[in-house]
Order: C-alpha cells, then sequence, then structure tokens
C-alpha cells in the first residue's frame, strides 16, 4: 500500500494529540533525522465533496455538513415512522472508546438483554473500542454471544504484534502492528452480518461510525448501513477498515490508509482513531431533532407529550484517572499526563452529549465504570482483566444500571 521506504527531514509537529509522537520525534531527531513511507497524495477539506468511495451515496459526512445529515435522518426518521409508528419511543446509544476497558460496556449491555427490558435502538454511535461493540448491538440480543467473546477470548496477541521500538521510531508508523485486529474484525464481520446490517438500514435503523481524518485534522461520520445496503463488493471491506481506523490509536497502531479517487485521480486519505476527536457521539451539535421531526410532520405538542426520545451514553472507563505517584521519568510523565487528558476529554465528550440532548429534550442516560470495580489493572488485554470488567458491567445490567441522568459534577 505504501510502495518503497525513503528518509527524509523531520517536520515540526506540535506535541497535542499524543505525548507519544513527541517521545518518537525526539529519538528520531536525536540520531540525525527521522524516517518516513512513502504515501499518495492527501486530500485536501477542499477536495472532500469530488472525493468518490467506491460511489456510495452518503456513505460517510463531515460534522459540517448539516444538510445532508438532516436529510438522511428524515429518510431514516419516515421509515420508522411506518414501521413503528408515530409516536414510538425512539432509542439512542453511544458507546465510548476506553481500549480493553470496552469490556465494561459489552457486559452491561448483555446483562441489559437477559434481565429482559434492553430496548432496540434506532441510533447506535460507537468510536474506538465502542465502534467493535456497535455492530453486535445494532444486530440485537443474537449477537450478544459475538459480543462477549470479543471482550472475553481476547488477549494482546489477538490484537496486536510489538514492532522493534528503535526500528518503529525511525522508519515505520507505529510501535505495533495492528493486523491481527483486522483478521479478528473479518472472522466476525462475515457477509451475513453485513446482510443483516443492511436489512436493519432499510428499516429506518442507523449505525454511524467515528474516526479521523488526521491529512484535514477533521471527524468523519461512516453510515455503516449506507455501505452494506450499496451492495458493492468492496463493502465489506470498507466497512473492517474502518472500524481498524476507529480504533488505531495513533502512534500506537498503524493509520489506516484509504485509497480513494479525486477527479479521477488516486489519492489516499490517513484515517486514525476517532477517539483523538471526540471519545463519544450521539449526533452533530449542528443538528436539531425538533427540525428533523417537524420534516417529516411531528409537530411540538407530539415531541413533549407522546413521542419520547431517550438517549444512553455508554462510557468505557472512569471520569477521573486513578491516582498514582508518578515517578520523575519522562515516559512515565508522559504516559500520565496522556490518561489524565483522555479522562478529561471523556468529562468534556459527555458534557457535549448532555447539553445536547437536554436543547432537544431527549431523555440523558449515562453509565461508567464505577469506584466499586476495584481489580488492579494488568496490561493491556489481559484476559482476566477483561472477564471480571465483564462481569462487573454484566451484574449492573443484569440488576438494571441505576443510569446517571447528568454528567459527573453538574447541578441543575
Amino acid at each position: 500500500m505504501f510502495g518503497r521506504r525513503r528518509i527524509a527531514g523531520c517536520r515540526e509537529r506540535s506535541l497535542q494529540g499524543s505525548v507519544l509522537l513527541g517521545i518518537c520525534m525526539i529519538v528520531g531527531a536525536a540520531l540525525g533525522g527521522c524516517a518516513t513511507l512513502e504515501r499518495l497524495p492527501a486530500v485536501t477539506y477542499a477536495q472532500a465533496k469530488r472525493t468518490d468511495i467506491l460511489d456510495i451515496p452518503d456513505a460517510r459526512f463531515y460534522v459540517s455538513e448539516t444538510k445532508q445529515i438532516l436529510n438522511l435522518a428524515v429518510k431514516a426518521s419516515q421509515r420508522r415512522n411506518l414501521a413503528r409508528g408515530v409516536t414510538a419511543t425512539r432509542y439512542f446509544l453511544a458507546i465510548s472508546g476506553g481500549g480493553d476497558d470496552g469490556a465494561f460496556g459489552a457486559g452491561l449491555l448483555v446483562g441489559w438483554s437477559d434481565r429482559g427490558d434492553r430496548p432496540e435502538f434506532d441510533v447506535v454511535t460507537g468510536v474506538s473500542t465502542g465502534s467493535l461493540s456497535a455492530p453486535f448491538v445494532f444486530l440485537g440480543r443474537a449477537y450478544d454471544p459475538q459480543l462477549k467473546a470479543v471482550y472475553t477470548e481476547t488477549n494482546a496477541n489477538d490484537v496486536f504484534q510489538k514492532n522493534a521500538p528503535l526500528i518503529s521510531a525511525l522508519t515505520g508508523d507505529s510501535l505495533t502492528n495492528n493486523a491481527p485486529l483486522r483478521a479478528m474484525i473479518a472472522r466476525r464481520l462475515d457477509d451475513e452480518m453485513v446482510r443483516r446490517i443492511a436489512e436493519e438500514y432499510s428499516k429506518g435503523r442507523l449505525l454511524f461510525i467515528l474516526t479521523t481524518n488526521l491529512d484535514q485534522a477533521r471527524p468523519v461520520i461512516w453510515n455503516i448501513g449506507a455501505i452494506a445496503a450499496s451492495n458493492n463488493p468492496k463493502a465489506r471491506d470498507l466497512i473492517i477498515d474502518v472500524l481498524l481506523a476507529s480504533a488505531a490509536i495513533p502512534v500506537v497502531f498503524p493509520p489506516v490508509m484509504l485509497d480513494v479517487t479525486v477527479d479521477g485521480q488516486r489519492h489516499q486519505e490517513m484515517h486514525v482513531d476517532g477517539g483523538t476527536i471526540a471519545q463519544a457521539f450521539l449526533y452533530p451539535p449542528s443538528i436539531s431533532l425538533r427540525t428533523g421531526a417537524a420534516r417529516v410532520g411531528v409537530n411540538e405538542k407530539t415531541l413533549r407529550t407522546e413521542r419520547k426520545r431517550v438517549a444512553y451514553v455508554i462510557r468505557n472507563g472512569r471520569f477521573v484517572r486513578p491516582e498514582e505517584s508518578v515517578e520523575l521519568r519522562t515516559i512515565a510523565i508522559a504516559k500520565e499526563a496522556l490518561s489524565t487528558m483522555t479522562a478529561s476529554s471523556g468529562v468534556n465528550d459527555t458534557y457535549r452529549m448532555f447539553l445536547l440532548a437536554r436543547r432537544d429534550g431527549v431523555n440523558f442516560n449515562l453509565a461508567s465504570i464505577g469506584d466499586d470495580f476495584d481489580v488492579p489493572y494488568k496490561g493491556p488485554f489481559n484476559q482476566e482483566y477483561m472477564q471480571s470488567l465483564y462481569d462487573y458491567g454484566y451484574q449492573k445490567g443484569r440488576a438494571g444500571y441505576p443510569w446517571q441522568k447528568a454528567p459527573p459534577g453538574y447541578v441543575n
């Protein structure tokens, strides 16, 4: 995909977004330069509307494309109204990033299923590890065994292979190789699953996955149902690439390079973890659910008194980084600083979704890992840890999770 390697001078970059990236640059500079890998020309934001993605309409959106997103929402709402009636409750689910802490959300959702009152979600969104859960949750209880297996039968070898550190810093694009993760996604996302996603899309249900276009420094919302329903022979591979990209933590995992065409010319887009920009999302703030409802004939009185809208947000993590006596070492400081930034970003994302739901009259519900889970972390994708966290989430869901009605610290 990349062609042959070549040596080039380092370009100065900001540390913001990845402390680890800065560390790799320092190592490279100390040795007289850093390496890069050849790639096709990037796509600029100005060229975005002329970019062809397998010739699939509505395959993806930029957050700024308010009109296109609203039109899609209106079409989906019309189909849902026909299937379920105008006054039927609408359910939204947002699943956040969190790496192996995704075992919490998986356990919670399966426990909720076994309790017997988990709804069929009209809209499911996923970011990072949430993107790996989202397709199974979208398809309902029949896929709970697969959802459970992803977070209880997976170990580090199923997710990544370590690269040689010095070589990675100087001549590679990441510290690890996530080919095992791609293979795992491909095994589970078979043709039947793609067909089922397309079928649900035809009923007006939406499955959205977030990636970050690193060339443009912008989030991209992928409409997985539209891709699945396209019948394009490459649709399944594109969905696999999108799920992999959404979980591709920059520097740790390699970016996903998508081959596209602009005005008939070949280009490549670099996509990485959606959590680089947002760890969870419901829908763009520029979209008004009231406006969309009015366009399909649902008036304000019906919205207020008859049709409920309920949003559930699963935060696969805590809102405060666990306390730790940080060593006076560069790597230790960088690690804990990045962890603190991630936790703070999760709080900010939650407030954004809460205020959005409040603006649009949506019932807000939040779940996260609580202080009562005290199993020590044992390293990336440790099965014993993930099983314990899955069981913790399962018991919470099975008993009836006590959903929080506001973000941490919010006082009305």
